[in-house]
């Protein structure tokens, strides 16, 4: 099993390499000197956990995985929002990280291994009885409020069946999977060894060729059964390890759900390989809109700023909710040490929006 780098279409594929390039070069300057930037790698998280989703053929709004994210949901995650909170502490762990740890021995094999399934299920229906038992129903006005808490309630004993279940057939061995959820022929060691000969070989290629080389291989090897998108993740981390990225991972997903899916899944090698430069280059097309969203954003709320006393906390309201995709009541209580009723009054005065829809337990933002 390998994937062969002979005769790359170098002539068609250099101008959009150097479009890509100093397109993801630009956004990087503008990160690196801006005060947006931190806000804008956090939004870009969800934006990218999300929109990978997409890719794989699923559905997952950006507000139900930032209230899932926070603990705050009303409802049982669904399977692919516990898919699409995965990739976002992915991509955050690979950040938190050297640029070079990703592609690292010991970060392959961590990356690879994920967190303890178990631990983190139960954990989960924890927390989500607790939720249940304090929250629901969230709002009195909600008519379907207690039929919904009921359902959740089975999903939540379902849960914690199937959490008994697995530690009972729990004797095999760590390296021994299920042969019910993976293939038995599927050898994940293979096709990573022959994914990391692609790494190797492809040294020396300009950046962008590269990040798109290294990504059709690994939709071409298969890698990975159960995790495609890590793949996505791994080549937005050559790109920070290269330099060309220094201070971000680019969101390659949000570029490639703006491509025609026939030419994403194209039988001819050339036509990938252009559509995933041209995914480059529109993921970071994005990330410059979105940067300059956020300062639109910030200009707008400093004119509610106009004529304040000096000691307002407005403004340190305005960077909090910059900083964060959204914000809970007890985020501002904290970070502002204001009351609550002050911590409503200063989110009417901003004109945040309101994400939950509930009536209790609400966050705000800007999205």
């Amino acid at each position: 099993m390998r994937y062969d780098l002979d005769r790359l279409p170098f002539q068609d594929l250099m101008a959009p390499v150097a479009t890509a390039t100093a397109v993801i070069a630009r956004l990087d300057e503008r990160l690196l000197r801006s005060r947006e930037s931190q806000g804008w790698i956090s939004r870009s998280h969800f934006s990218d956990a999300c929109a990978s989703l997409w890719v794989d053929g699923e559905l997952v709004h950006p507000e139900d995985l930032i209230l899932h994210d926070a603990d705050m949901g009303a409802r049982r995650p669904t399977h692919e929002l516990s898919i699409a909170r995965d990739i976002l502490r992915t991509r955050r762990r690979i950040l938190s990280h050297p640029a070079d740890w990703a592609v690292s021995s010991d970060g392959l094999r961590r990356l690879r291994k994920g967190g303890d399934e178990n631990a983190e299920l139960s954990l989960e229906v924890k927390s989500f009885s607790r939720q249940a038992g304090n929250e629901a129903p969230a709002d009195e006005d909600d008519l379907l409020a207690a039929e919904l808490a009921a359902i959740d309630n089975v999903l939540a004993r379902s849960e914690a069946l199937l959490l008994e279940a697995r530690k009972t057939v729990s004797g095999r061995a760590d390296d021994e999977r299920a042969p019910l959820v993976y293939e038995p022929d599927w050898d994940e060691d293979e096709r990573l060894a022959a994914w990391l000969q692609v790494l190797k070989q492809s040294e020396g290629l300009p950046t962008a060729l590269r990040a798109a080389v290294l990504l059709d291989g690994w939709n071409v090897l298969q890698v990975l059964q159960h995790a495609p998108w890590l793949g996505r993740l791994l080549t937005a981390s050559i790109l920070r390890r290269d330099g060309l990225s220094s201070g971000y991972l680019l969101p390659i997903s949000v570029g490639l759900k703006q491509m025609p899916r026939q030419k994403r899944g194209h039988r001819a090698r050339d036509v990938r390989l252009a559509v995933l430069i041209d995914a480059m280059t529109n993921a970071a097309e994005f990330g410059l809109k979105e940067h300059d969203r956020l300062s639109l954003a910030r200009q707008q709320m400093e004119h509610r700023l106009i004529g304040r006393r000096g000691s307002s906390r407005l403004p340190q309201l305005v960077d909090l909710v910059l900083e964060k995709p959204f914000v809970s009541m007890a985020m501002i209580v904290d970070a502002l040490s204001v009351t609550p009723q002050g911590a409503l009054k200063m989110v009417g005065e901003l004109g945040l929006r309101e994400l939950t829809g509930r009536g209790r337990f609400r966050a705000w933002g800007i999205l």
